[in-house]
């Protein structure tokens, strides 16, 4: 974690201290399933590409962040995101949809599509995705959702008004 956000000040304070909870240390008494979920990513943290790819996601996260930021907006809009997504996915709203277009809107206000579609693709990254539900079993918690459908649903309708 200390080589992910080396230097990114900006960085969300909740973001860099979820991350830092993220040791993937097991319970002095693991399961068999904490176990096998402990190795998977022991392994990614040991490879350069992921580790490089998760300071990616940090730069992002830093990026445009000054001191009038509220501390945890990463995380409202993760959850923002989720759950509007899942609502839409829930109706049946296709991402390429006029009714996807408001939907972004309520998300995103005015920030701009094209660079929250550069963030997105950037965190909706398989190896992170599989990261968080592994630590998630690791820590006791059992299987976490990584909520790839909705993070791919919002990539689908940024990439629609992008025109792909």
């Amino acid at each position: 974690m200390d080589e992910m956000f080396h230097g990114l000040d900006t960085a969300d304070p909740v973001i860099r201290e979820r991350m830092r909870n993220m040791a993937v240390d097991l319970p002095d008494e693991p399961t068999p399933e904490q176990v096998d979920a402990w190795v998977e990513p022991a392994e990614l943290l040991r490879d350069p590409e992921f580790r490089a790819h998760m300071r990616t996601v940090a730069e992002f996260n830093a990026s445009g962040r000054g001191p009038e930021t509220p501390v945890g907006a990463s995380m409202w809009f993760a959850r923002n995101l989720v759950r509007l997504a899942a609502e839409a996915r829930e109706r049946g709203v296709s991402p390429e949809s006029p009714e996807a277009e408001r939907i972004l809107r309520d998300l995103l206000g005015d920030a701009d599509p094209a660079a929250v579609h550069e963030r997105m693709r950037s965190s909706a990254n398989d190896n992170v995705s599989r990261y968080r539900e592994l630590l998630a079993v690791v820590k006791g918690h059992g299987p976490a959702s990584a909520h790839r459908a909705e993070f791919a649903w919002v990539v689908a309708a940024l990439e629609a008004r992008a025109g792909g």
